[in-house]
């Protein structure tokens, strides 16, 4: 949803400007036409070489630098990501004080503004701040908020930024269109574990990653979303009602429960497809020189759905490591599927665990769209496009 927007980003002097760097690598990978501003105190923190060099265009820094450069970046925006946001800049522009080129273009800038607050736990709680960021909410401006932990000055408290991912996120809502407004989109993601005793269980390495972006995307293009994960690292997606499982018989009770709501469902989580027969109640002790294991089939989640799927929008995942196409053709005929993103986990950027993907779609109708590698956050955007195709499609 990044793919060819305009993006400002500004950065101020904090020693979390470095971090910076990472959200305008973000924003060009994810094929955001991206330029930054500089404070002269960011500068002695990073050198503007650094985001001229990601970004690929130059720096300003300059108010006076020939022309009305505060108004042409402001016009050029579609939205704007200051981070880090100190103190400084956040009472300059809640009082409408323009000494300098950032302060200026945000005077001047009538897109939606993302502020990423970086700073000492103190000054973060000083009742002038806190009255800046109020006043600036008031306004209509947004904010990315910093997190709790330890600070570079060494102490603990709030004003860490934000993770980069969260702020990419952030400018990704922003500029998203609400076209799934009105809709309840049902996502799976994650791996689900199977328990062999109190210590142990079997699973699969899927990290999560795909079913969050997606869950996030549509999220932010105005839908409700339950997201039904698996266990995971990943923290939940802002604006998402998220249910927590373990294993498939448990993922699809829940999946069941909110699937009459649901207009769209898409099942991205890696489901076991085995189960032990039986759970030891204390832990499997190491005997002998082989230990066998009886298991039994899962519930099919997916199959399940596609009996009751109604007019419903079913989206599968097959993740192969050969025969990709015959193989996804086969699972969204029998599961009775709209469509299929099939991945070969073999190929560079498209294991798991990875921030890219590379898929092929497959549809009802025979076709087969190979896509090229880009960021699961681009595919999930990509996937919600089809659905709303699918949707506005002639037919049952």
């Amino acid at each position: 949803m990044l793919a060819g927007r305009k993006v400002l980003v500004g950065v101020t002097g904090s020693i979390a400007a470095y971090r910076a760097a990472e959200v305008v690598r973000g924003l060009v990978r994810e094929g955001a036409e991206t330029r930054v501003v500089m404070t002269a105190a960011a500068r002695r923190f990073v050198s503007h070489v650094t985001f001229a060099t990601l970004s690929g265009h130059p720096v300003a820094t300059r108010l006076f630098d020939g022309g009305p450069v505060h108004i042409e970046l402001a016009r050029f925006a579609e939205a704007a990501v200051v981070v880090p946001a100190t103190a400084n800049i956040l009472g300059k522009v809640a009082h409408g004080i323009a000494d300098d080129l950032l302060s200026t273009v945000l005077l001047a800038c009538t897109a939606p503004v993302l502020f990423c607050p970086a700073m000492n736990a103190s000054m973060y709680r000083h009742p002038a701040v806190q009255a800046s960021i109020g006043r600036l909410k008031e306004m209509g401006y947004h904010f990315a908020e910093p997190g709790t932990g330890a600070l570079a000055c060494g102490e603990e408290g709030p004003g860490r930024l934000a993770e980069p991912e969260a702020i990419l996120e952030h400018v990704g809502r922003l500029l998203a269109p609400k076209d799934l407004a009105g809709l309840t989109v049902l996502v799976t993601a994650g791996p689900t574990r199977e328990p062999l005793d109190p210590v142990r269980f079997i699973s699969n390495r899927s990290s999560g990653k795909m079913g969050y972006a997606v869950a996030a995307a549509a999220a932010a293009r105005g839908a409700r979303v339950i997201l039904v994960s698996g266990p995971t690292q990943l923290a939940p997606p802002a604006g998402v009602e998220t249910v927590w499982v373990e294993t498939a018989r448990e993922m699809l009770a829940r999946v069941r429960e909110f699937y009459p709501a649901a207009d769209v469902v898409v099942k991205a989580a890696a489901v076991a497809d085995y189960r032990p027969a039986g759970v030891s109640e204390h832990k499997i002790k190491k005997e002998g020189e082989t230990l066998h294991l009886v298991l039994e089939k899962n519930p099919d989640i997916l199959a399940t759905l596609g009996r009751e799927k109604g007019r419903r929008i079913l989206v599968g995942f097959a993740a192969e490591t050969e025969e990709l196409v015959p193989r996804a053709r086969r699972k969204l005929e029998e599961k009775n599927l709209d469509l299929l993103v099939a991945n070969d986990v073999t190929l560079p950027g498209a294991g798991f665990g990875t921030d890219t993907n590379v898929v092929q779609l497959v549809y009802r109708d025979g076709r087969v769209v190979p896509l090229p590698l880009m960021t699961k956050r681009a595919l999930a955007h990509r996937i919600l496009d089809e659905v709303l195709r699918l949707r506005a499609a002639p037919g049952p």
